[in-house]
C-alpha cells in the first residue's frame, strides 16, 4: 500500500515537473518549433504514416495535441517507450546514449536515478540501445510525418556502423 502511494506520487511528481514547470519554461527559453497540422489534419494522413500513427497514439493515450510538444510524442511512437513515468525515463536514457545533451535529458535521467532504482536495468538498456542506434541528432523530427512509421523505425534501430 505504502510502495502505491510512493509510485503515484513519483509519477505525479514528475508529470508536474515536465508539464507545469520544465516546458512552459523551455517553450520561453527555447522557442520550439510548432506543429503545422491540426489533429483532425493528423487523422486525415494515409494509414502507417507518422502523422497518422501520431494522432492514433494521441487518441490511444488520451492525449492533446500540443503543437510544441509534438516532436517529444513523436519520439514516444518511434523509440517505442510508453508515456509512464518509466517509459519517460527510458526515452531519455536512449536520448542521452543517442548522445543528446540537454537539461530536460539530464534532469529526467537523474529523476529516474534517484526516484526510480527498480527501474535501473531497464534505463541501462535503453541508454544502451541509444548508443546502437542511428545518431538522431539532426533529424527535422516534424517534416516526417508524411512517410511511413516502420520504415522510420528501422531506419533509427538500424545500429549507426551499418548506415
Amino acid at each position: 500500500m505504502l510502495y502505491r502511494f510512493y509510485v503515484y506520487c513519483r509519477s505525479a511528481l514528475l508529470v508536474f515537473l515536465t508539464h507545469h514547470l520544465a516546458l512552459p519554461l523551455l517553450r520561453l527559453l527555447r522557442r520550439p518549433h510548432r506543429l503545422q497540422y491540426t489533429a483532425a489534419e493528423l487523422a486525415a494522413f494515409p494509414a502507417g504514416t507518422l502523422g497518422n500513427d501520431l494522432s492514433l497514439f494521441l487518441g490511444g493515450k488520451q492525449l492533446s495535441l500540443l503543437p510544441y510538444y509534438a516532436k517529444h510524442d513523436i519520439k514516444h511512437i518511434l523509440l517505442g517507450y510508453d508515456t509512464t513515468g518509466e517509459g519517460e525515463v527510458c526515452l531519455q536514457y536512449f536520448m542521452l546514449g543517442n548522445r543528446h545533451l540537454s537539461f530536460p535529458v539530464l534532469a529526467t535521467v537523474m529523476y529516474g536515478v534517484v526516484t526510480m532504482p527498480e527501474y535501473w536495468s531497464r534505463f541501462a538498456r535503453a541508454y544502451r540501445r541509444g548508443r546502437q542506434c542511428t545518431a538522431l541528432a539532426n533529424w527535422d523530427w516534424l517534416s516526417l510525418l508524411p512517410e511511413p512509421t516502420r520504415q522510420l523505425v528501422h531506419r533509427i534501430n538500424t545500429p549507426a556502423h551499418e548506415e
